[in-house]
């Protein structure tokens, strides 16, 4: 599938979204004064899969292997801003205000990051101008066209995979132990700023945890969903799981991608 491609600078994809940061970006980021928030999600890991299975071995690059119940699993923990209208080094004028140190997501933008999600003009947010015939050729044959892209992305599925046991650090300093299911959605933590940026600097500078922390990183991980067949399903097979309901939860927020069970 060929694409073209060229920014409109309509800054739509700079609102209302959890823009992914890396370890650094975020440390960055909260020591500029804007908040950070703790995506987890997480899939039972029974047994190890075939080699061959191309898509469990980026699952397993990028995750941290714990316990749910009695139920082998990995845990994907994603650092993300909270865009809540737009971003804060978003100007007037519609240009970065940090474009020589914005974060490796936003250069990599529209491209995916996921070797295997496709690229599809219709899940971005650039207006259809940004993708007529006459703009410049994004990608050929499913291949994108731009090295220097190209290199970030390896770059940001380089750094989350090197970075997963500081990101494990950071659960265990902040005692977060529940996550979605992975493709159902995500459980948010929306830790203080400052409560962050201590556990998070601590988590890239202190890889010795102490014995409480150890006990707490050994502890059983909580499955999340707002449908009940999921929850089923995963307690029958060993986890422990909790059904959100119609209330909030007072330490996390639940973003599901399913419509809830009736």
């Amino acid at each position: 599938m060929n694409l073209n491609f060229e920014c409109t600078q309509c800054g739509k994809c700079c609102r209302d979204l959890k823009l992914p940061l890396t370890v650094t970006e975020a440390l960055d980021w909260l020591r500029d004064g804007h908040d950070v928030q703790v995506l987890c999600d997480a899939v039972p890991w029974p047994a190890e899969p075939d080699p061959s299975d191309q898509k469990a071995a980026h699952q397993r690059r990028r995750s941290f292997a714990t316990m749910s119940g009695s139920l082998p699993t990995r845990v994907v923990a994603i650092l993300a801003a909270n865009l809540a209208g737009a971003c804060p080094n978003l100007q007037a004028d519609l240009r970065c205000g940090i474009y020589d140190r914005r974060p490796l997501v936003c250069r990599i933008y529209p491209a995916e990051i996921n070797p295997f999600v496709q690229l599809d003009p219709v899940n971005k947010a650039c207006p259809p101008e940004a993708w007529a015939a006459d703009r410049p050729l994004l990608q050929r044959q499913g291949r994108l066209m731009d090295a220097a892209v190209r290199r970030d992305i390896q770059q940001s599925r380089d750094t989350d995979a090197r970075t997963v046991e500081v990101k494990r650090r950071l659960c265990t300093a902040l005692h977060l132990e529940c996550a979605a299911l992975a493709d159902e959605g995500f459980v948010v933590y929306s830790p203080e700023r400052p409560v962050l940026l201590a556990a998070l600097d601590r988590a890239v500078n202190d890889p010795d945890i102490s014995d409480r922390d150890a006990e707490m990183a050994d502890a059983s991980w909580r499955f999340v969903s707002n449908r009940s067949e999921t929850i089923d399903s995963l307690s029958g097979r060993g986890a422990v799981g909790s059904l959100m309901g119609a209330g909030a939860h007072p330490s996390f927020e639940y973003i599901g991608f399913r419509p809830p069970s009736a």
